[in-house]
């Protein structure tokens, strides 16, 4: 990655600080983190980057944040459609797309760390400035349709998760709706901390990390009661990469393209850069945060699906009541209850789907709070900003319209946010070129010239990958 991430003996504390200040002006925060404790942190940094990389990790790990943010939104209504679908339909022969989808976006998600670590700018003006107005808005719209359009789909899987809960607690028939505004006034209230101050953000991100290994722990259960996996076919799934063949009317091509998008959203490209600038990380920090990209985001989100799949591989794919495209959580859910009972079908298996849709839910507001910031030119923290937040709040509707199809709409919605991508990643491709942009962070030599190539080798599979869907797709 050419300089990488040594200390550079220009940068002073007090350069240092003055740099951040500069970036939290530009972003227009109400209160920035701590100096003394930002500096205090700067120094521990400082002081890990002259030890082996063990030692290091050792301390990074009691600084992550920012990757669970984006671990918690991407494990939301689609990733659970989909890894449903893979399961229930192929078995394990889908297990590749999680992990290989999650690596292409961490590849692109440090390139976009390093270039807001390195410079400290707001990354949309710079994109506009440095790329192109045409990367930048299809960023910012594509950020913003995307999160609006999950909205829907989102709430009508949580609501529809509360009304079983409910009615496993002995309330039945209770309305879709009155749980979706219970869901409503949960993401108002957490969403609405952030920004307000530094706690206020390291309370929100406690509450993101204790939902993502919550989701995880909730699906283990559930495979450890359906019994370990055939460990030979779990390698095989894993490793061969294959695209089986359409069965039972599901074309696993779809359900691939539908991991894909949803593993890393165009939304979550626009949060993350600003949640990094949002908890006052500089210079300092580059190579911490793509040890949290892989700790926060890559590591749960990958484990948390391929429980999901093996879950459903051993009890749901052999029931000739799911040969058609109809199955959701809940009743994912109650086939798993025949296998391991009430407790494990429906209470824990629904409490991990509710934990992945209410985290999805609330970070999708905040990433339309940081589009209206960039687009309209809200102060962070402000009223409007606020109000800015409420843009998905239709979604709610969901609850009411799209309670026993939401599943299966999430799979398309996958794929039209996927659309998105590639736009924006060719942006930032370009953007690690710039030298009026990166100056002498530039990534050169023969790490540098990798990356590059790994960037432009993401954008164009995605994007390969998507023609030949649609191309397919329309019979061509």
């Amino acid at each position: 990655m050419g300089r990488t991430f040594e200390v550079n003996e220009h940068d002073t504390p007090e350069r240092e600080s003055a740099s951040q200040e500069e970036a939290w002006q530009g972003l227009r925060m109400t209160s920035a983190p701590d100096p003394n404790a930002q500096q205090s942190e700067r120094a521990a940094l400082r002081s890990l980057a002259a030890k082996p990389f063990p030692a290091r990790l050792r301390g990074y790990l009691r600084m992550l944040g920012p990757g669970y943010m984006q671990s918690a939104m991407t494990l939301g209504g689609g990733t659970v459609s989909s890894a449903l679908f893979a399961g229930a339909v192929f078995g394990y022969q889908l297990l590749w797309v999680a992990p290989l989808a999650m690596a292409l976006g961490v590849v692109m998600l440090a390139a976009i760390s390093w270039q807001t670590l390195s410079t400290g700018a707001r990354p949309w003006p710079a994109m506009r400035e440095h790329a192109g107005p045409f990367f930048a808005w299809s960023w910012a719209i594509g950020a913003l349709l995307s999160s609006l359009i999950w909205q829907f789909a989102q709430y009508a899987l949580a609501s529809a998760v509360l009304v079983d809960l409910a009615d496993l607690a002995g309330w039945s028939d209770a309305p879709p709706f009155l749980m979706g505004l219970g869901v409503l006034a949960w993401a108002i209230v957490i969403s609405s901390v952030y920004g307000r101050s530094s706690g206020a953000i390291r309370i929100y991100e406690r509450i993101l990390q204790t939902m993502v290994w919550g989701v995880v722990l909730c699906f283990a259960w559930v495979v450890f009661q359906t019994g370990l996996p055939d460990w030979g076919e779990l390698w095989r799934g894993f490793f061969t990469f294959e695209i089986p063949s359409t069965r039972n009317g599901v074309a696993a091509s779809t359900l691939v393209l539908s991991g894909l998008s949803a593993a890393v959203g165009v939304n979550m490209v626009f949060l993350y850069p600003y949640t990094l600038l949002a908890k006052g990380w500089g210079r300092d920090h580059r190579e911490l945060s793509i040890v949290d990209l892989v700790v926060g985001m890559f590591l749960p989100y990958t484990i948390a699906v391929s429980l999901i799949v093996i879950a459903t591989a051993h009890s749901i794919h052999l029931d000739p009541a799911y040969e058609g495209m109809k199955l959701s959580p809940v009743e994912a859910a109650q086939v798993l209850a025949g296998s391991i009972g009430e407790t494990g079908g429906r209470l824990v298996f629904g409490l991990g789907v509710l934990g992945m849709a209410l985290s999805s839910i609330t970070l999708q507001m905040l990433t339309c709070g940081f589009v209206a910031v960039e687009l309209l030119g809200l102060t962070v923290g402000s009223q409007a900003h606020r109000l800015a937040t409420w843009i998905p709040v239709p979604g709610v509707i969901g609850s009411v319209y799209w309670s026993d199809i939401a599943v299966w709409v999430a799979v398309p919605t996958n794929i039209i946010c996927g659309l998105f991508l590639p736009a924006t990643y060719l942006g930032f491709c370009l953007l690690q070129r710039r030298s009026a942009y990166l100056g002498e962070d530039l990534p050169g030599g023969f790490s540098g010239g990798i990356w590059l190539a790994a960037m432009f080798g993401v954008t164009g599979f995605l994007s390969a990958f998507l023609i030949w869907y649609v191309w397919g797709s329309m019979g061509l």
